[in-house]
C-alpha cells in the first residue's frame, strides 16, 4: 500500500490535495497531512487521514514525517526570503526516507523566467537536479483565486497591476490540486517536468471584466508603471520586499512568463480545465455578500 504524504496540508492548496486523493480512492490512512501545527488539521484527522507535524524550519520534524512515506508532496513555503533553505530541510528528509517519487510546486517556465519571485524556486530546482530520490516538477501558473481573493478592493478601486496587454493561464487552486493527486497516484512521472496552466490565454483587462460580470458592477483593469504599482501594494501595508516581488511578477505577464499551451494541466487531470469565467463566479459566490 503507497503512502502518500502532502505538506502544508492544512493551506488552500495541500487541503485540496487531500481532497482530490481521497475522491481518487486513496484510503485516508495511506494519507499523511504534513503540518506545521497538527491541531490546524483536526477535521482531516477526523476523516481518517494522518497528521504529522511537519515544521520547514524543523528538520527533525520533517524527519519523522516522512518515515514509512512513499511519495512526497513539497508544496512550496510562503516564507518569501527562507523559501530555499526551508526546501532543503524538506528535500533532505525525503531522501533520508527514501521515497520513491518526490513532486515540488515550482513556478510556470521556472528555467526561463526572469521574475524575482522565481528565484527561490530556481534555488529548489537546481538542489532537485542533484536529489538523490525520483523528482517531478510541477510549474504551476497563477491561480483564478489570486484575482478573486481581494474582492473588495477590486469591486472598489478596479484591478491594478503593470501587466499590459500581456495573456496568462490561469486555472483554479482545485484544477492544480487534481494535478498533483494525479502525479502522486500515477505511474511514469519520476524525472517529469510539467508547465502547468489554465487552457485558456486572458489579459487582466479580461479578468477585471469577468469579475465585473460576475458581481454586475463596473470594474476596470488599472495599468500602472512597476514602482506605480509597488507604491499601491506598500501603501495597501504589504511590507518590501513583498511589494516589489508581486508588481514585478504583475509586470512578468506582460512579458509572458505566466502564459503556457503545454496542455499538461488539462491532460494531467483528464478534463479541460476549468473555464476562467466559471472559477471567478464560484470564488464570487464563496464570497457572498462582499459581491453583492
Amino acid at each position: 500500500m503507497t503512502t502518500i504524504a502532502v505538506t502544508a496540508a492544512s493551506g488552500q492548496l495541500g487541503r485540496l490535495v487531500v481532497d482530490a486523493l481521497l475522491q481518487r480512492g486513496v484510503a485516508p490512512a495511506s494519507i499523511v497531512a504534513a503540518v506545521r501545527t497538527p491541531t490546524a488539521v483536526e477535521d482531516l484527522a477526523a476523516r481518517g487521514v494522518q497528521v504529522r507535524e511537519a515544521d520547514y524550519t524543523k528538520p527533525e520534524t520533517l524527519k519523522a514525517a516522512f518515515e514509512g512515506v512513499d511519495r512526497v508532496l513539497l508544496i512550496s513555503s510562503s516564507a518569501v526570503g527562507q523559501r530555499a533553505a526551508q526546501h532543503e530541510n524538506a528535500i533532505a528528509a525525503a531522501e533520508e526516507a527514501g521515497v520513491e517519487l518526490l513532486a515540488y510546486t515550482s513556478v510556470l517556465q521556472a528555467d526561463t523566467t526572469t521574475m524575482q519571485l522565481a528565484a527561490e524556486h530556481q534555488e529548489t530546482e537546481r538542489r532537485l537536479a542533484d536529489a538523490t530520490v525520483p523528482v517531478a516538477l510541477l510549474r504551476n501558473g497563477w491561480y483564478v483565486e489570486n484575482y478573486t481573493g481581494q474582492l473588495e478592493v477590486a469591486l472598489e478601486h478596479g484591478v491594478a497591476g503593470s501587466a499590459g496587454d500581456g495573456r496568462l493561464s490561469p486555472a483554479t487552486r482545485r484544477d492544480f490540486a487534481e494535478a498533483a493527486a494525479a502525479v502522486l497516484t500515477g505511474d511514469g512521472h519520476e524525472g517529469a517536468t510539467y508547465e502547468l496552466g489554465g487552457d485558456e490565454a486572458v489579459t487582466m483587462a479580461e479578468i477585471a471584466a469577468l469579475i465585473g460580470q460576475a458581481t454586475g458592477r463596473d470594474v476596470a483593469y488599472v495599468d500602472l508603471p512597476v514602482e506605480a504599482y509597488t507604491e499601491v501594494l506598500s501603501n495597501a501595508g504589504l511590507p518590501a520586499p513583498v511589494d516589489a516581488i508581486i508588481a514585478d511578477s504583475s509586470a512578468a505577464v506582460g512579458r509572458g512568463e505566466l502564459h503556457t499551451d503545454s496542455g499538461d494541466l488539462s491532460r494531467l487531470i483528464g478534463r479541460p480545465t476549468t473555464p476562467v469565467a466559471e472559477g471567478i463566479r464560484e470564488a464570487v459566490a464563496a464570497a457572498g455578500p462582499v459581491a453583492s
